[in-house]
């Protein structure tokens, strides 16, 4: 570098006496500014500034007014401008094609990575790339609900252990692969460029002692000064570190040999020619750039050209300024495109922040309370669920504020992941606890089937079940068991019961003769047009059907059943509400139960208010739900499906209030029955 700036000072101070050789090196304010080269392009600097620099067109100018002289040598085949004219040659950075992953699965992403690593490893980046971050957000998918599964069957979340599974194993070792050549690529790469720092630095080495020597002829002294040339374009890239000492250097010297030769006129014309072909052909490539799909390829072409276009000298006069419109022209379609793109980009980007706003604004909405029951955890799991498939439909943000938004949504789904673990790790306590209480009614239960005093035994075994039924779930892997355990000790205990009761069979077959009688009549009945009539006349069937007693067990379902069924047979032909016969077949099992006593009355009462209680809850649980769906398809569907769940209940709530005053009706009728039959016997 000493060297260099030495220098520095003659060479402005000659260039500013003799402008046609001093042109080489006069662009600085020459042409537009461009756009920076991206990070994997390799340009050279700047040259250093010219005092009084002036544009291309009045350069040229200057320059074809100095008188020429003529050296006696041979015409020559190659002009001086080559001596800056980068080296077609040499090969260019393809850009790499563009390729869809978002739908492919991990095995078709591990197979596209092997397909890859076939590809020269530097030609392959940006595809490898997206396969890898569209892989681990599958995998981690994947474990997630390998996750959710090993603890849905039971498994304790201490005991799980997390691995590959081999699709990830075989990914993992190909990248590893692929990192490796890449690696080697980059080692071999480095040690090429230091090379060609030797080579360069040779070349100018080579050119000063040209520059000195003065023995050959002014053709010899150019032809190896075209060779020179053509070496040094054939030598690659070189440290980036050390490209613009040595790009200075080497137009320095190529200066100083314009100085030394004196290029007689009919060269210089010549010259003039082939640069004018050269920037026409580089025009033609440049307007050839504006129709290109990719604004990337575009970009890159642009300054490659722009760089080449630096080197050639000048033009003739006449055409300097056209031929540099016409290059203008067609690199600022380009930086128009360019612009244009990115200002889509920017707006496109915009637009899905606040969608992915919007959407973390939801679900902070949704996490603010916390559920209480495992439906409501299972609503707002479904609810964030959703969330998270919109936001993947949503385009890219900027660079800059992808990590923050996507951290702060992330996270909101991975707390309530987290609360819901331990939500359901308290339920499985209780199922535990649950399972112990059942295991001790078993047991009782057990017991009491030995026994034989039946009316008390009965009363306790029954009382079991009620317990049985207060207490909450257990496991699934156990609830069958448990149950078919205690269901076949109160099995065994009813059919000992059932053999000691067997005299009372006797009757049995005369009732069972009679039921079928009062299904041939009713089969028979001719009903008339008095809706009112037509229903006491069913009841009247109803009850004598409940004042027979017991018949053959293996008959009492067919015969139940038959009967039900032409009840209700009769009930639509007749054109009586599935409500009414609701109420009337009530009506008649209160009839047949009549005398069970209060304790009876209660119970019933309890289990309706208990139901309607249930359905009232329920309604309002849905109804508060479908204010949070968003309007989507998918999310219509849904509300649709809600809306007959709840027309349904809302019925259901219907009837069960309607049973609840026939039950009303029936206790205060018997009431006032007693009242009677008491005073009348107090009065006798």
């Amino acid at each position: 570098m000493e060297e260099t700036n030495e220098m520095q000072n003659p060479v402005n101070e000659e260039m500013q006496q003799n402008a046609p050789e001093a042109t080489l090196n006069q662009t600085t304010d020459v042409e537009p500014a461009a756009e920076q080269p991206t990070a994997d392009v390799q340009s050279e600097p700047a040259p250093v500034a010219v005092p009084e620099a002036k544009t291309e067109p009045e350069q040229e100018s200057e320059q074809q007014q100095e008188t020429i002289t003529e050296p006696t040598v041979e015409p020559l085949a190659e002009t001086v401008a080559e001596a800056a004219q980068p080296d077609e040659d040499q090969p260019k950075e393809e850009a790499e094609p563009e390729a869809d992953y978002s739908q492919c699965s991990r095995e078709e992403l591990l197979a596209a990575l092997n397909d890859l690593l076939a590809d020269d490893v530097q030609k392959i980046k940006n595809r490898v790339a997206t396969i890898r971050n569209r892989f681990n957000t599958l995998n981690h998918e994947a474990q997630q609900t390998a996750y959710e599964a090993f603890l849905a069957d039971g498994g304790n979340k201490d005991d799980y252990n997390q691995t590959d599974d081999a699709v990830a194993e075989a990914f993992h070792k190909a990248y590893a692969i692929y990192r490796e050549r890449r690696q080697k690529y980059a080692e071999a790469l480095e040690i090429q460029k230091k090379k060609n720092l030797e080579a360069k630095q040779q070349i100018l080495e080579e050119l000063r002692q040209l520059i000195d020597s003065g023995e050959e002829s002014l053709k010899n002294t150019y032809d190896n000064f075209n060779a020179i040339q053509d070496r040094w374009k054939a030598i690659g890239d070189v440290p980036r570190e050390s490209l613009n000492d040595l790009w200075q250097n080497y137009h320095f010297l190529i200066e100083q040999f314009f100085n030394k030769v004196k290029i007689n006129k009919e060269l210089r014309m010549l010259d003039l020619k082939r640069n004018l072909e050269q920037k026409i052909e580089l025009c033609e490539k440049a307007e050839e750039l504006i129709v290109e799909p990719s604004i990337d390829t575009a970009f890159k072409g642009l300054q490659n050209l722009r760089a080449q276009w630096k080197e050639i000298g000048p033009v003739p006069t006449e055409q300097n300024e056209e031929i540099w419109q016409r290059f203008c022209n067609a690199a600022n379609r380009i930086d128009e495109r360019r612009s244009e793109y990115y200002e889509q980009r920017r707006e496109e980007f915009d637009k899905n922040l606040l969608a992915k706003q919007a959407l973390i604004d939801k679900a902070a909405e949704l996490t603010e309370h916390t559920p209480q029951s495992t439906k409501e955890w299972n609503d707002l799991t479904a609810a964030l669920d959703e969330l998270l498939k919109v936001w993947k439909t949503i385009g890219p943000v900027a660079r800059e504020v992808n990590e923050e938004i996507w951290s702060k949504f992330k996270g909101m789904i991975d707390q309530h992941y987290s609360q819901k673990k331990e939500h359901f790790g308290a339920i499985r306590d209780e199922q535990t606890e649950n399972y112990n209480k059942k295991i001790a009614l078993c047991l009782k239960a057990e017991a009491i089937a030995k026994r034989e005093d039946w009316k008390k035994a009965t009363e306790e075994i029954l009382a079991l079940q009620n317990e049985w039924k207060e207490i909450g779930p257990v496991s699934r892997k156990v609830s069958d068991k448990v149950w078919q355990r205690f269901r076949g000790a109160c099995d065994e205990f009813f059919a000992k019961k059932g053999d000691f009761f067997k005299d009372r069979r006797a009757s049995e077959k005369e009732n069972l003769a009679k039921k079928e009688s009062i299904i041939a009549s009713l089969k028979e009945h001719q009903f008339g047009e008095d809706k009112e009539e037509n229903l006491n006349i069913i009841k009247d069937f109803q009850r004598q059907w409940a004042e027979v007693g017991f018949v053959p067990m293996a008959d009492k379902e067919r015969l139940q059943k038959e009967f039900r069924t032409l009840i209700n047979g009769i009930f639509e032909k007749l054109k009586i509400s599935a409500r009414e016969a609701e109420e009337t077949a009530y009506r008649e099992r209160l009839r047949n139960i009549a005398g069970e006593g209060r304790n009876f009355v209660h119970s019933e009462r309890q289990e309706l208010n208990d139901s309607i209680e249930k359905l009232r809850n329920d309604l309002n649980l849905w109804e508060n739900n479908l204010g949070f769906l968003a309007s989507s398809k998918q999310a219509d569907l849904l509300k649709e499906e809600f809306e007959k769940k709840m027309q349904g209940a809302r019925q259901q709530l219907a009837l069960l209030q309607a049973k609840l005053r026939i039950l009303d009706e029936t206790e205060k009728a018997e009431k006032e029955s007693k009242d009677n039959t008491d005073n009348a016997k107090e009065e006798n």
